[in-house]
């Protein structure tokens, strides 16, 4: 199952959760809680912990985003158009939006001229979208800050356990397909692409 399928999978608790009695199944609401909750001993679960977590990072995304003068939309925007040149239909897919919200969003940044829309290298008949020369360097400013933000997240950990958690984050992105829609601060593919 990939990142998108997850989404649209409904939870097995769904009755329970939208209202069903917890007295037709002794005990689910407990066990939920305690799957996603957080346990006995403080600790929290698998599912409470990613979603906790993706909580805190879009918090940080969205005031680092706000700082530089974006819409968290836009630097997500701007970020996956650091490694490469990407068609509409290709945004669509990367940023997980339809059609009519990648062109109101490319559209915007056009405006204020962070991305252009060219001609394909590869098929002249198909546009794609370039960042500028300025939004190139905001993508820079605003991606590296927000690396910062990020990374500091985890300052409480040592280093063993930062490398442990960078592996099992991995291992789950990379399990369910998720795109490479944020590179690594020092990833050679984020400099010098502008058009």
């Amino acid at each position: 199952m990939n990142y998108r399928q997850a989404s649209h999978q409904p939870h097995p608790l769904t009755g329970l959760i939208r209202g069903g009695s917890p007295s037709r199944e002794p005990g689910a609401a407990r066990r939920y809680a305690d799957q996603v909750g957080e346990q006995g001993d403080g600790a929290l679960g698998v599912v409470a912990g990613l979603v906790r977590s993706a909580f805190l990072v879009n918090a940080v995304y969205a005031e680092s985003a706000r700082e530089h003068g974006l819409t968290a939309q836009q630097g997500q925007l701007l970020c996956v158009l650091m490694a490469r040149p990407y068609g509409m239909s290709e945004l669509g897919g990367v940023l997980g939006l339809a059609k009519s919200s990648v062109t109101g969003l490319v559209d915007r940044c056009e405006r204020i001229n962070l991305v252009w829309r060219g001609p394909s290298a590869e098929d002249s008949r198909a546009v794609r979208v370039y960042l500028t020369v300025r939004g190139e360097r905001l993508a820079a400013t605003f991606y590296a800050e927000t690396c910062r933000r990020i990374e500091r997240l985890s300052a409480g950990l040592g280093d063993a356990d930062r490398r442990l958690l960078a592996d099992l984050l991995g291992r789950i992105v990379l399990d369910n397909q998720v795109p490479a829609v944020f590179l690594e601060l020092d990833d050679e593919a984020t400099r010098g692409r502008a058009r």
